[in-house]
């Protein structure tokens, strides 16, 4: 069980996708092997406005900086 950083829902890890920082940018870990922290989320848009309009991102990352989220917004599109 994780929970997602957008919402505070608790789900299964199957139903999230990871998120770690690299170089101060957001990357989507989706075979949850990269190091570092990570955060979970659910594959929606509006878990990601949720998490950036909180700042939950810098938080649950321990990274006291501005994260770019551009990364995880084009997986959620699939662009």
């Amino acid at each position: 069980m994780r929970t997602c950083v957008g919402c505070r829902q608790r789900a299964l890890i199957g139903e999230l996708f990871r998120v770690v920082v690299q170089d101060g940018r957001l990357v989507v870990d989706e075979r949850r092997r990269l190091p570092g922290r990570g955060a979970w989320l659910h594959p929606g848009p509006d878990c990601l406005a949720k998490a950036e309009r909180r700042r939950a991102f810098p938080r649950a990352l321990r990274d006291p900086g501005a994260l770019d989220a551009q990364a995880v917004r084009e997986y959620l599109t699939g662009t």
